[in-house]
C-alpha cells in the first residue's frame, strides 16, 4: 500500500505545481480583458488591468482609455506585477529546492515567507482596482467584475494556500525525507491473552 500525503517525499512536486498553477492564473489575469465587463446585453463596456473600453450601442467599434493615465490604475499593475514576479522567482526556488536531494528546510521557510509577501502584493492590486474604478470611471449600464478579475483572486488564494504549506512544512521534517522508521502493530491469536 503506498500512502502519500502532503508530508511525503514521493510527493514532493505537488507544492510546485501549484505554483506552477497560480502563475498560469496570473498570466490569464494580466493578459485577460475581462477585469470589469457589462453583465447584459447591450455589452458596452469592458475592461483590463491596464485599460478600460467602451462603445455606443450604435457603433461597434469599442473606444480604449489607458488605465495607465490615473495613479491608482498605475499602483494596481504595479502591485499586481511585482507580485507575480515574486511568484515566478518563488516557483523557480521551489523547483530548484525539491530538486536537491537534501532539502534545505530553511530555505523552504523562505520561500513561504515570500509566497506571503506575492499575496500581500496581490490583494493590494486586487482592492485598488475596483474601489477606484468604480469612483473614477464612469459606468454605463449594468457592470461586474468578471473572469479575468476573478483569475487574479483564484492565483492569490493558490499562493496563499502554498505560504502555508511551504511555512509548516520544516515541521515535517522527519517524515518527508523518511526518516521516521514505520510503527507496525501485530498481536497473534494465541498471544492476545497475554497482552490483557
Amino acid at each position: 500500500m503506498v500512502v502519500c500525503g502532503l508530508a511525503c517525499w514521493r510527493c514532493r512536486w505537488l507544492l510546485p505545481l501549484l505554483l506552477g498553477l497560480a502563475i498560469i492564473m496570473g498570466i490569464i489575469a494580466l493578459a485577460g480583458r475581462g477585469w470589469l465587463e457589462s453583465e447584459s446585453e447591450p455589452y458596452v463596456h469592458q475592461a483590463s488591468l491596464w485599460d478600460s473600453c467602451t462603445r455606443s450601442q450604435m457603433d461597434p467599434n469599442w473606444s480604449c482609455e489607458s488605465l495607465m493615465d490615473y495613479g491608482w490604475g498605475r499602483a494596481a499593475a504595479a502591485t499586481y506585477l511585482v507580485g507575480f514576479v515574486i511568484l515566478v522567482i518563488c516557483f523557480a526556488l521551489a523547483v530548484i529546492a525539491f530538486s536537491i536531494e537534501i532539502l534545505r528546510f530553511n530555505f523552504v521557510r523562505g520561500i513561504g515567507g515570500l509566497l506571503f509577501v506575492v499575496a500581500a502584493f496581490q490583494i493590494i492590486g486586487l482592492v485598488i482596482y475596483p474601489v477606484k474604478f468604480t469612483e473614477e470611471i464612469p459606468l454605463v449600464g449594468d457592470n461586474m467584475f468578471s473572469w479575468a478579475y476573478g483569475f487574479g483572486w483564484a492565483s492569490t488564494v493558490v499562493v496563499i494556500g502554498c505560504a502555508f504549506f511551504f511555512c509548516c512544512l520544516p515541521n515535517w521534517e522527519d517524515e518527508v525525507l523518511g526518516n521516521i522508521k514505520p510503527t507496525y502493530y501485530y498481536s497473534s491469536p494465541e498471544r492476545a491473552p497475554y497482552l490483557n
